[in-house]
C-alpha cells in the first residue's frame, strides 16, 4: 500500500507543477488585467509629487499638528524634571482659555507617564492654580491609562476598578483647581472626560455645562467633548448631538471654529455607504460656514488644524477638490485627528482620499481628464 501511494505521488507531481504554474499565470494576468487602475495609480503618485505632499509612511498619526516649539521645549524640560518652563508658559498664556486648555493637555500628558517634575512644582508652590489645573488634567489622563485602550470585553475588572477610583480622585483635583482659580474653565473642561468615563446623567452634564459656558461660552475643546457626550455612542442620541451642535454653531462668533460642530455630529452618526448624504445642499452650506469660520480664526488657534482635517474630508467627498487640497496641504504630515483617527489604518485612509483630490486638481490645472 505504501509503495502504491508513493507511485501515485510520483505520477501526481507533473499535475501539481502544472497547477502551480497555472495559478501563477492566472494571478499575474489578473494583477495586470486592469491597465486603467495602474494608470490611475500613476496619476495619483505624480499628483502627490507635483503638489509636494507626503507619502503615508511620513504621516504622524498621533497628532493633528506639530507641537509649537515653546510647548515642545516645556515638555522636554518637564521630562528632565524641570517644571519652571511649563509654569512660565502657563503664566504667559493668561486667560486665553483655548490656548490654556491646549497647553495644559499637552503638558499634562507628560505627567501621566512621570509626575516627578509636577510634584516638585507643587512642593515649591503649594497653592499654585496652574500646577493644580495640570494635576487635575493629568489625573484624568492617568485614569485612561489605568483602564487601557481596549474594548470593555477585553478590560479586566481590576482595570475598571482602578479607572473609577482614579476618576473619583480626578474630581477632587478638579474641585481644588476650581477653588484656586474660580475664573478658569479648564478644570471643568477636563471634567467632561470624567462625565464620559463615569456616565454622568444628562442632568449632571447640564450642570457642568452651565459652569463652562459661564466662564468661556465659545470654548472649542469644551464644545467638542460635550458633543461627544451627547452622541448616541455615549449618553445622547443623533438628535441630541445635532441639536447641541447646531445651537452652538448658530450662537458662535466668526473665528470660534464652532461651525464645524454640525459636520462632526453628522460624521459621528453617519452609517451610510454612500457619499450622497455628504453632498446635500445643507451639508454644502455647513462646509461653507466652517470654511469661513476657519478663514477668520486666529492662525495660532490650537484646534484650527483639527478643523481643517474635517473640512478636507468633506470637501473631498463633495468633489470640491481644489478647496480640499488647500486644506490637505495645510495639515499634511500630521493626521492624528477626526476622521482619520477613526480608521484602522489612518494614514492609508487619509492618503487615499487626499490623493483622489490631488489627481483631480493636477488634471484640472493641466486641462486633462482626472
Amino acid at each position: 500500500m505504501t509503495v502504491l501511494l508513493w507511485i501515485l505521488g510520483i505520477l501526481a507531481l507533473p499535475l501539481v507543477a502544472f497547477g502551480v504554474w497555472w495559478v501563477a499565470v492566472f494571478v499575474k494576468a489578473f494583477v495586470k488585467a486592469d491597465p486603467e487602475a495602474e494608470e490611475e495609480a500613476e496619476k495619483k503618485e505624480e499628483a502627490v509629487r507635483v503638489l509636494g505632499l507626503l507619502p503615508a509612511s511620513a504621516q504622524n498619526t498621533s497628532m493633528a499638528r506639530p507641537v509649537p516649539a515653546e510647548w515642545s521645549a516645556a515638555q522636554a524640560a518637564a521630562r528632565q524634571g524641570e517644571w519652571q518652563p511649563a509654569a512660565a508658559l502657563l503664566r504667559s498664556i493668561g486667560e486665553d482659555w483655548n490656548l490654556r486648555s491646549g497647553f495644559v493637555g499637552v503638558i499634562g500628558d507628560v505627567a501621566v507617564d512621570d509626575d516627578t517634575w509636577l510634584l516638585a512644582w507643587e512642593n515649591a508652590l503649594p497653592d499654585d492654580p496652574d500646577a493644580a489645573v495640570v494635576r487635575a488634567w493629568s489625573t484624568v489622563g492617568l485614569a485612561g491609562k489605568v483602564r487601557g485602550a481596549k474594548r470593555a470585553q477585553h478590560t479586566s475588572q481590576e482595570q475598571f476598578a482602578g479607572f473609577h477610583r482614579t476618576l473619583a480622585r480626578a474630581r477632587e483635583e478638579i474641585a481644588r483647581a476650581v477653588e484656586l482659580n474660580p475664573a478658569d474653565p479648564t478644570p471643568f473642561v477636563s471634567e467632561i472626560s470624567v462625565a464620559l468615563g463615569l456616565g454622568y446623567p444628562n442632568s449632571e452634564m447640564n450642570k457642568l455645562w452651565e459652569q463652562i459656558v459661564l466662564r468661556a461660552p465659545h470654548h472649542y475643546d469644551a464644545h467638542y467633548w460635550a458633543l461627544q457626550y451627547w452622541c448616541a455612542k455615549w449618553r445622547g442620541s443623533k438628535e441630541l448631538a445635532m441639536d447641541f451642535a447646531e445651537r452652538a454653531a448658530r450662537s458662535a462668533p466668526l473665528g470660534s471654529l464652532l461651525t464645524v460642530l454640525p459636520l462632526v455630529a453628522h460624521f459621528e452618526h453617519d452609517d451610510s455607504d454612500s457619499a450622497d448624504v455628504d453632498r446635500t445642499p445643507r451639508m454644502i452650506a455647513r462646509v461653507d460656514a466652517a470654511l469661513a469660520d476657519a478663514a477668520a480664526a486666529d492662525p495660532a488657534h490650537p484646534r484650527l488644524p483639527a478643523v481643517r482635517h474635517v473640512l478636507a474630508y468633506f470637501l473631498a467627498l463633495q468633489d470640491r477638490h481644489e478647496a480640499a487640497i488647500e486644506q490637505f496641504t495645510m495639515v499634511d504630515g500630521h493626521i492624528g485627528a477626526l476622521p482619520w483617527s477613526y480608521k484602522g489604518d489612518p494614514a492609508h485612509y487619509y492618503c487615499h482620499l487626499r490623493d483622489i483630490s490631488a489627481a483631480a486638481v493636477v488634471a484640472a490645472r493641466n486641462g486633462t481628464a482626472a
